[in-house]
């Protein structure tokens, strides 16, 4: 919008005053940026929207204390051309480089970038051989034996794992790119290329037997396994890390959760002084598209400050009902639905369905998307209700304190959820931990 309309800018210097929790007398003026002072606060609150006429505009309204257009900005060179971050290298790029400097042929050289291409993003070459061969042209005189020489090749640059098949051959491959002298390096060897089923199973008894091993020996195989790689192509996997900016910022004064606005998650919001001060000169018919974007840009302000003053109501009326939250974490999450808030603040349910999707709230104990904070119930013995997101908190509390050479099934844990008055059945817990992304109890067993 602010590309579009020359009346509309983002004006630093702007101030907020909107939307005071009346459930905290304690807590201070939510600090954050507004699009407009407080002059402009008012003038917004009896602004007709159908309004046409510019000759009655009141400068004083709109640019008291603003900063001033676009055009008297700082013109510093560091401003105008920031400096950019260098593009990573990609796994293609790093593996065409060791194959360039080389002392191979050209025609091996051709042959295992083809094997390049073909690499998925954790650097597995997932196509089988001949097929390849099979769909290379004749003319082009590659065979079967041609194209293992070249995995072969391509198997021995870095990163180690690359060009491996299936997850046996990375691993080995890795192990074999270690000293000949590690401590257990072949027994590892034996047990990635022959019992790797044996260890995701968790089936000790027989890979002691098959390794000739004791528990030590085993605990140390495993160790040395289990700290390789399994996607080394991964690593060169260019992802764009999405930093939250929190909207809502909860902390602790005075003995009570204060929610308030983060000054910098709204954009701040004014309207150009200098298009403004023509349009506030002209009376002709030129200066109707400027009318228009003038109101356009008043709307746009009023409607921002309306949307982070609802996502304010909201942030308060959860904090006031989520406190034994912010006292004792997830296990004293209460059960809480949307029509709840909703019907408190005077709101249609859809509404806050809006303001609570996407958007943040910072607290002691992290950030929280407000969608976190509402939550389906399970009935207690007492006749209460116990939030999911509690039993969730609960399950893993059992799990991190469990004994790993026994560990707790689903129905043991349901079991000790029902000594504390809460009742859930086994399948229950079992979507519970699969949401949390916890292993069956078959996959947690150690030795």
């Amino acid at each position: 919008m602010v590309q579009e309309n020359p009346l509309l800018e983002l004006d630093d210097n702007a101030e907020y005053q909107g939307f005071q929790p009346d459930n905290s007398p304690s807590s201070p003026a939510p600090e954050l940026s507004e699009p407009q002072d407080e002059s402009t606060a008012n003038a917004l609150a009896t602004e007709d929207d159908t309004e046409t006429k510019t000759n009655s505009i009141d400068e004083s309204d709109w640019f008291e204390g603003t900063s001033t257009s676009r055009g008297a900005r700082d013109d510093d060179d560091e401003h105008e051309f920031p400096q950019q971050a260098a593009e990573p290298i990609s796994l293609r790029e790093h593996l065409n480089l060791q194959i360039s400097l080389s002392q191979i042929t050209e025609r091996d050289r051709r042959i295992t970038g083809l094997l390049v291409d073909g690499l998925d993003d954790d650097g597995y070459l997932t196509q089988d051989l001949e097929e390849l061969v099979s769909l290379l042209p004749p003319e082009l005189e590659i065979d079967l034996d041609d194209l293992h020489i070249a995995l072969e090749y391509l198997q021995h640059l870095d990163p180690p794992g690359v060009g491996a098949r299936n997850l046996g051959e990375c691993l080995a491959l890795q192990l074999r790119a270690l000293p000949e002298d590690t401590p257990y390096r072949e027994q590892a060897l034996l047990l990635v290329t022959s019992h790797l089923e044996s260890l995701a199973s968790r089936d000790f008894r027989l890979i002691k037997k098959s390794l000739h091993c004791d528990d030590d020996c085993l605990r140390s195989i495993q160790h040395l396994v289990t700290h390789l790689n399994p996607r080394p192509g991964s690593i060169f996997n260019t992802t764009v890390a999405r930093y939250i900016v929190p909207d809502v910022i909860v902390t602790k004064i005075g003995g009570a959760w204060v929610a308030n606005l983060n000054p910098e998650a709204m954009p701040r919001l004014g309207i150009n002084r200098y298009y403004a001060s023509i349009l506030k000169q002209s009376h002709d018919d030129s200066a109707q598209r400027l009318n228009s974007q003038l109101q356009e840009a008043k709307w746009l302000i009023k409607n921002v400050k309306q949307r982070f003053d609802t996502i304010l109501k909201v942030s308060c009326a959860i904090v006031e009902r989520q406190r034994q939250f912010f006292e004792h974490g997830a296990v004293a999450m209460r059960p809480l639905v949307l029509r709840e808030i909703a019907d408190t603040l005077d709101l249609h349910e859809s509404t806050v369905s809006r303001v609570t999707t996407q958007k943040f709230m910072r607290t002691p104990r992290g950030i929280f998307e407000l969608k976190y904070f509402f939550g389906s119930h399970v009935a207690t013995d007492t006749g209460g209700a116990c939030s999911a997101t509690a039993i969730r908190a609960l399950i893993k509390q059992f799990v991190h304190g469990e004994n790993v050479k026994k560990p707790l099934s689903d129905s043991q844990i349901s079991e000790i959820l029902g000594q504390q008055g809460i009742v859930v059945a086994r399948r229950t817990v079992a979507k519970y931990r699969e949401s949390m992304q916890i292993p069956p109890v078959s996959l947690r067993k150690s030795f």
